[in-house]
């Protein structure tokens, strides 16, 4: 990959904070003509820097008050349980993160779900995954959250 200079970074720091704007928004925003701002767009795209363009939408407006994050341990440290693991995650349709982790645990799970309820349907899905232990914590407050990364 070649290295981001000074506009390829004005441009991914507007996109961050607003994707849907066309390119000739964007172009007009970040200083350039429409054609050389959709280039870098597409250099940027088949690089792999940019890697889609979503909507984010409000967990609290669809009934997903309730965020969770769970850790997992397993005493299974192989490929074919990793698979089976990472099988059972992506059909969990709460779980939105998981992660791999150095330290005391193994796993680390982000997921949403509408209630108590709705995490003990969660959980029981996960465990069918054979797992040694799984502590969960909730959280109570956001205090601050981004999907933008430090350019």
């Amino acid at each position: 990959m070649t290295p981001l200079d000074r506009q390829d970074i004005v441009i991914l720091s507007t996109i961050q904070r607003d994707a849907s704007q066309s390119v000739g928004e964007l172009a007009e925003r970040v200083g350039m003509s429409k054609s050389a701002c959709w280039r870098r767009l597409q250099k940027l795209e088949t690089q792999g820097v940019i890697k889609g363009r979503v909507a984010l939408l409000d967990a609290n407006a669809l009934n997903l008050s309730l965020t969770v994050y769970i850790s997992v341990r397993t005493n299974q440290h192989n490929d074919e349980w990793a698979a089976t693991f990472q099988r059972a995650t992506e059909q969990i349709p709460g779980v939105l993160e998981v992660y791999r982790m150095s330290g005391d645990l193994d796993y680390l799970i982000k997921a949403v779900v509408a209630d108590m309820p709705g995490y003990d349907r969660l959980y029981k899905q996960l465990i069918k995954a054979d797992i040694y232990d799984v502590s969960s914590s909730f959280v109570m407050e956001t205090m601050k959250h981004t999907t933008c990364l430090p350019l």
